[in-house]
């Protein structure tokens, strides 16, 4: 009796992907796997061709007239995870995550292999698990969005990473780099949970990743594993207090640093005279108008992720 194929999309970014990581062998292994568990499979290639929209439009219609709901697949780094998960959301079909970033945090805060072979066998043999979802106005995190110095941080990293290659201490050159030579405060007014703060801040971070929090040694990465909003402030903005919090933050001793403030909130509300700012979403750097609102879709994602095994 022959077998029904399901729908398999692989989406992934060609300056980020199998490609640019030279993975292409392992790619071709994929392909086979895929093919052995019967799996249709099609490849959607990014670059600043393709209208993305379009993309996946065409992409949600070939697995929601499908029998079968198949897999849509994003291969690449956060802002791959981040574009695909959004067009997925509230729908059923089930993302599947082959991790090629820097980090990883979203793979690995749910137990998605680094391995890229058995990441793809976990697609293929896995189960899925709804997850939460951080909104910021119209766009969505899956680690983190943030203001003020960390977009700059990002800036700065994709320099090193464009000429020196991709390696994790980039994160903290970048950073040293910065502080070194920006610490211009923000002013703004933070509401949380309807009360409202005004502060005047160099570095306003949400987290949506209980693992990068930990990794942080942050006290609200509980939080973010409950689907509430995950939140740091921090109140000076000279160099040298900058400078002190980033070897704090090295350490591991970032939530013991004198005004840096976190909190766990269901709502939150960013308001700010300035007409545009700029906002670091899972490590794309994005222009958004205040006032910025951050809220908890709950269950909004399926994700594939390892089956567990419950002790009889």
């Amino acid at each position: 009796m022959k077998q029904d194929l399901q729908p398999l999309s692989i989406i992934y970014n060609q300056k980020s992907g199998f490609h640019a990581t030279q993975q292409e062998d392992i790619y071709e292994s994929l392909m086979t796997l895929w093919a052995q568990y019967h799996f249709e499979i099609q490849v959607f290639k990014l670059n600043q061709h393709i209208d993305f929209d379009e993309m996946m439009r065409n992409v949600l219609a070939r697995h929601q007239h499908a029998h079968l709901r198949g897999v849509v697949v994003a291969a690449g780094g956060d802002g791959t995870l981040n574009a695909v998960a959004k067009k997925l959301l509230h729908t059923d079909i089930p993302m599947g995550i082959i991790p090629l970033g820097t980090f990883n945090y979203v793979a690995r805060a749910l137990d998605i292999p680094i391995d890229v072979v058995q990441a793809a066998e976990l697609i293929a043999i896995g189960q899925p698990r709804d997850v939460h979802v951080a909104m910021i106005n119209d766009q969505i995190y899956l680690n983190n969005a943030s203001l003020g110095l960390y977009p700059l941080f990002i800036k700065k990293r994709e320099l090193y990473n464009y000429y020196l290659g991709r390696f994790p201490l980039h994160a903290y050159t970048s950073a040293l780099d910065v502080l070194l030579r920006e610490h211009k405060s923000l002013k703004l007014a933070v509401t949380v949970d309807g009360q409202k703060y005004p502060v005047a801040t160099p570095l306003v971070f949400f987290g949506n990743n209980q693992l990068q929090l930990s990794d942080m040694k942050l006290r609200i990465a509980e939080c973010a594993a409950k689907g509430k909003l995950a939140g740091v402030v921090v109140a000076k903005s000279g160099r040298l207090s900058l400078l002190k919090m980033l070897w704090r933050l090295i350490q591991g001793k970032i939530d013991q640093t004198r005004d840096v403030y976190s909190f766990c909130a269901e709502e939150i509300r960013v308001d700010c005279k300035k007409s545009k700012l700029t906002v670091a979403v899972d490590g794309e750097l994005v222009q958004m108008q205040p006032p910025l609102k951050f809220s908890v879709k709950k269950s909004a994602l399926k994700v594939m992720v390892p089956n567990v095994v419950t002790p009889v």
